[in-house]
């Protein structure tokens, strides 16, 4: 990211806030801009390199975005989240460029699963993606054959999505059936643009060293290799939340998301309050993560000026 003036403290200074945000995704940067025009004066933490990923987060390693409101010809992820954190310098937010590595909530958070496999590295987001709603209509999956890793609703769903693109959708299913719901496999298997390889894992990932152009894929059954000509490979794996700083402190759920009441952002911990891909694992959308730092931050405020009242009443 292009260096920005901004206020900066020390490393191992002290300090006190209102309200402090960590991460800086969609999520982070709206709630850091409601609340620096509340003159709470927010510090965000935006991390260096926090799970692998720039300050901006994930965003950072997607290319054109295409489905955020306000950019009809669509943006580069990272000179979108540039936007995000000039906007929040411009009210007056602190960002530190540090990772935060230990919390402690006792006084009074996505990064999507990769595989690892060989040639992943080189043809993530020139080829490869996480998520088939944010780059399934990238101009680079348009009419050419796809694929989809996973067996379950995640990978059902968004290999159906891919079909609006794609020529051809094969689906990846390491085992001989499928664990998504009845109607969601019904919903796969039935549709003629989507072939269902069981079996089936992948363990190469090629290409021309732009563009990834070709799988290796491996029947676990018989052992027998061959290639797959693809342009696309979508992992619908899961996602691992980035909530390994909190987990032992706040409530979650199986898979590690923060549990927050329904219809707010609050946590299990009262002046906590937990936004984007941390809390939310039905979306995962740059959009719905803004929305949800809108929302923590409109609460945050509220709370602070209850608590301040109370002070000055007693």
């Amino acid at each position: 990211m292009a260096p920005l003036t901004n206020p900066t403290v020390p490393k191992s200074t002290k300090m006190h806030s209102k309200v402090v945000i960590i991460g800086s995704g969609p999520a982070g940067h709206t709630a850091a801009v409601y609340l620096a025009r509340a003159n709470l004066d927010p510090v965000l933490f935006e991390g260096f390199m926090a799970n692998g990923f720039a300050a901006g987060g994930q965003l950072t390693t997607t290319t054109d975005v295409e489905n955020y409101p306000g950019f009809p010809s669509g943006i580069l992820g990272p000179e979108l989240m540039d936007k995000f954190r000039e906007q929040s310098i411009r009210f007056g937010t602190q960002i530190i460029t540090e990772t935060v590595s230990k919390i402690d909530l006792s006084a009074r958070p996505f990064p999507a699963k990769r595989l690892g496999l060989k040639g992943e590295v080189t043809y993530w987001q020139s080829g490869i993606s996480a998520c088939a709603v944010c780059d399934g209509a990238v101009p680079i999956f348009r009419n050419q054959p796809l694929a989809v890793i996973g067996g379950g609703d995640s990978a059902a769903e968004e290999a159906t999505y891919l079909t609006k693109y794609g020529s051809r959708v094969y689906v990846l299913v390491r085992r001989s059936e499928l664990r998504a719901s009845k109607i969601m496999a019904k919903r796969l298997m039935n549709n003629p643009k989507i072939t269902i390889l069981w079996n089936t894992v992948a363990t190469e990932c090629q290409g021309d060293g732009d563009l990834l152009n070709n799988l290796r894929i491996k029947n676990s059954a018989t052992g027998e290799e061959r290639d797959l000509p693809v342009r696309g490979l979508f992992y619908a794996i899961g996602h691992e939340p980035a909530t390994a700083l909190v987990r032992s402190q706040l409530q979650t759920d199986p898979d590690g998301y923060i549990i927050t009441v329904p219809g707010t952002t609050q946590t299990s911990v009262k002046g906590v309050f937990a936004a984007g891909d941390v809390q939310d694992k039905r979306y995962r959308q740059a959009i719905t993560s803004a929305g949800s730092g809108c929302m923590a931050a409109l609460e945050a405020e509220r709370l602070i000026a209850e608590e301040e009242e109370g002070i000055e009443e007693d």
